[in-house]
């Protein structure tokens, strides 16, 4: 039989699950609403557990990560590649319980964005300019004051494996203005679950997490910049499938996250 099939059929029989998983967690998120936050993550965590259990039987897709003794013990923030859906769940995961940045439109996607709001994700406007950052680092402060993680991509979008847009200084500004430190994550996601196709490729995801980076007394351009050139830096190696050439520098952009 030709690859093509099978690898649509295997796709396919992940969503057959993944599909209910989320409308079924997302019910479970919202009536969980009266009971502490970290009795909702853990709970509400077991769906990561189970989307990249199913993954592996359907799609054939495991994850190796390097970099492990990197993550500090108190809570940081997170800032990786963003290449498809399969690191907003894996991340849940590897790092400690997290609240996620994400566009403000999510959080009226049917079920989906439900359980978004019900973990307390950081909704921002993006339109807002420098009105979204402020709104960042008000919403960030509290979340990490309190021992929750921040998971931002800086990308503020999906890309393909070779692309690399402007990164965004949202998540630098919220590190700068809190003192707390940066976790920078490069990964291989597309490589086996590109952004749209139904189809997956079987094989193994790398994930490599780099050194803290502090950011105490720095400025957010300088910490922007230091997280750009270890994720960028880091992707040849994480990558199967080289680049064709190298991409052009980026240069960060004062857009919030």
């Amino acid at each position: 039989m030709n690859a093509r099939p099978v690898l649509l059929l295997r796709g396919l029989l992940f969503w057959a699950l993944f599909a209910p998983s989320v409308v079924f967690y997302a019910t479970l998120a919202i009536l969980m609403l009266p009971l502490p936050y970290l009795w909702r993550y853990r709970v509400v965590g077991t769906w990561a557990a189970l989307v990249l259990w199913w993954l592996r039987v359907t799609c054939g897709i495991r994850h190796e990560v390097r970099g492990r003794e990197n993550i500090p013990e108190g809570p940081a923030i997170v800032m990786s590649k963003h290449q498809s859906t399969w690191e907003t769940i894996a991340l849940q995961r590897i790092f400690p319980p997290q609240v996620w940045v994400l566009k403000k439109e999510l959080l009226y996607v049917p079920f989906f964005g439900w359980a978004l709001m019900a973990l307390e994700g950081i909704a921002i406007d993006r339109g807002a300019g420098r009105r979204a950052v402020v709104e960042l680092v008000r919403q960030g402060q509290q979340r990490l004051d309190t021992g929750r993680w921040v998971v931002i991509f800086p990308e503020g979008t999906r890309t393909r494996p070779c692309q690399r847009p402007r990164y965004k200084i949202g998540g630098a500004v919220l590190a700068a203005k809190t003192g707390y430190p940066v976790v920078p994550v490069a990964h291989n996601a597309a490589e086996h679950w590109p952004k749209k196709p139904v189809i997956k490729y079987p094989g193994t995801i790398r994930v490599s997490i780099g050194p803290v980076i502090e950011t105490r007394g720095r400025k957010a351009e300088e910490i922007l910049a230091e997280v750009e050139a270890w994720i960028e830096g880091e992707m040849p190696h994480v990558l199967e499938h080289p680049c064709p050439q190298e991409a052009p520098e980026a240069t960060a952009s004062v857009e919030a996250q």
